[in-house]
C-alpha cells in the first residue's frame, strides 16, 4: 500500500500538481513532501523554460540541466 501512495504522489508532482497541494492530500507540509519526494521530481525543467520564455522572464544564462 505504501509503494502505491509513493507511486501516486510522484506522479502528481511529476505532473505538475502545485506543492502546497500534493502536500495537503498527503496530509504532509511541503517541507515533508520535498525532503521525501525532491529526486523523484523530473521532466519539468522544458515546460518551465517555456513558460519563462513566453511571459519574457527568462535569465540570460542557461538554466542548470536544460539543453
Amino acid at each position: 500500500m505504501y509503494d502505491n501512495r509513493n507511486t501516486r504522489l510522484t506522479k502528481w508532482l511529476n505532473d505538475g500538481i502545485p506543492l502546497a497541494q500534493v502536500a495537503e492530500w498527503a496530509g504532509n507540509s511541503v517541507a515533508v513532501l520535498l525532503g521525501t519526494y525532491a529526486r523523484c521530481v523530473d521532466g519539468q525543467l522544458p515546460d518551465l523554460k517555456r513558460r519563462l520564455e513566453a511571459a519574457g522572464d527568462l535569465p540570460e544564462t542557461e538554466l542548470p540541466g536544460a539543453g
